[in-house]
């Protein structure tokens, strides 16, 4: 059985809600009672006791509790597919400053203006 200070899900407080959408659908009606009240009390964020608010709902009207995966993590993808190499061939040309000048290269006056004069 938890402590009533900590949430029935691992690592609560840092999942984000996609990975967290996934993981409370093993909760059962009061475990879900319990990891609202935990986020209640804490980070108070609306858009998690929504989510967390609607499943206790579904609950109630006779959903059961599934599979939700606690590994599941769409948050970190996986390695990266094809693509090319990076190298001196691949990396896009160089720049040039924009014509206004840089702050080490002030912008000189056009033609035969001079500032301050008439």
């Amino acid at each position: 059985m938890h402590d009533e200070s900590t949430p029935p899900i691992e690592g609560y407080e840092g999942l984000p809600i996609a990975t967290l959408q996934h993981r409370v659908r093993s909760l059962d009606t009061e475990q879900m009672r319990r990891l609202i009240g935990y986020e209640e009390q804490h980070a108070n964020r609306t858009g998690v006791l929504e989510l967390l608010r609607n499943r206790l709902h579904s609950l109630e009207e006779g959903a059961e509790p599934s599979e939700g995966s606690q590994e599941f993590q769409p948050e970190r993808p996986g390695p990266p597919t094809g693509g090319s190499p990076v190298s001196a061939d691949t990396a896009a040309p160089a720049s040039s400053p924009p014509p206004q000048g840089v702050p080490n290269q002030p912008a000189k006056p056009k033609g035969d203006y001079q500032p301050g004069g008439q």
